[in-house]
């Protein structure tokens, strides 16, 4: 094995952590593969002899390379809030995103990709490198240019964005997120017995228009109406998470980690007693998304 084919070895060896770090930093799984393969290129062309701590290397390389696409990338954001979302086949595969881009995007966490999505690029390089890879702010700041002090008020602004201000006390917080949490996951399944357990018999689901398919109201009255559109539209269920938005639990529908829709949530009793689904772009971009305790990116 000639020097060539024993540092591809190497890198291979990296590549699955590399190819995390991109994606958390970028988003798009597509994105962080194009990453990872110029990060393999400067590599090879590099005096590798002389690296002393390779995964460090190969991880600031990769960085300043995301740092520098999300330096550049913001026509791409222009599209990212309020398009109409993929089809469900779509995102199986196919011509869409790959299923593995899907499972990652699931394992990420798609709240912590919407608030990820919302920040600059160095607060989002210095809070992804340090809080979910403990990279030290020294080895961060030359990669954002920013004195290592600089570097952590970066992150504990992002970590601030990430983990949002709760609106209720944390009982409450913790019940809401029970009930939206069972309205999800029986919206995923298409359960129409559980979605009419889980809502008020007299729930009120107000949507912009721009959310609906053509033909549906803007507001429909009573658990049956709304628990059968639920089923009906039950695709969105599988891009969606529950968050902190405005402060108190709702909903997140981000395929690619793009926020499309937002649900406010209101909890009565135990039950969805009426829920927004917000899909204008004015509306979304003044939501405040944030990571509820426990979900990836939230500790």
């Amino acid at each position: 094995m000639d020097g060539q084919e024993l540092l591809a070895e190497r890198f291979e060896g990296q590549r699955g952590q590399l190819r995390g770090v991109a994606f958390r930093l970028l988003g798009s799984l597509s994105d962080a593969d194009d990453a990872v393969q110029e990060t393999w290129l400067r590599l090879s062309r590099s005096d590798a002899d002389g690296i002393e701590n390779l995964t460090a290397w190969l991880r600031t390389v990769v960085s300043r390379i995301c740092l520098d696409m999300l330096r550049s990338a913001a026509s791409r954001h222009e599209e990212a809030a309020g398009d109409e979302l993929p089809d469900q086949t779509r995102e199986s595969g196919g011509e869409g995103v790959p299923e593995d881009e899907v499972v990652l995007a699931d394992s990420v966490g798609r709240a912590l990709l919407v608030v990820l999505d919302a920040l600059g690029p160095a607060e989002r390089v210095a809070f992804v490198l340090h809080d979910l890879f403990a990279v030290p702010f020294t080895e961060i700041a030359p990669i954002v240019e920013r004195t290592p002090v600089t570097t952590k008020k970066l992150a504990s602004r992002a970590r601030h964005k990430v983990r949002g201000t709760p609106r209720v006390a944390a009982p409450e917080l913790a019940e809401h997120r029970r009930v939206v949490e069972a309205f999800l996951a029986a919206a995923r399944s298409g359960d129409l017995a559980a979605l009419l357990t889980v809502l008020a018999p007299d729930v009120v689901r107000t949507a912009d228009l721009s959310a609906l398919p053509a033909g549906r109201a803007a507001e429909i009255r009573g658990a049956r109406a709304v628990a059968e559109e639920t089923v009906l539209l039950r695709r969105n269920a599988r891009y969606a998470q529950a968050a902190l938005v405005d402060g108190t639990v709702g909903v997140v529908v981000a395929p690619r980690g793009h926020l499309r829709l937002a649900l406010r949530i209101t909890v009565e009793a135990g039950r969805v007693a009426a829920y927004e689904v917000i899909a204008d772009r004015v509306r979304l971009r003044t939501l405040e998304v944030a990571v509820l305790a426990g979900a990836p990116g939230a500790e």
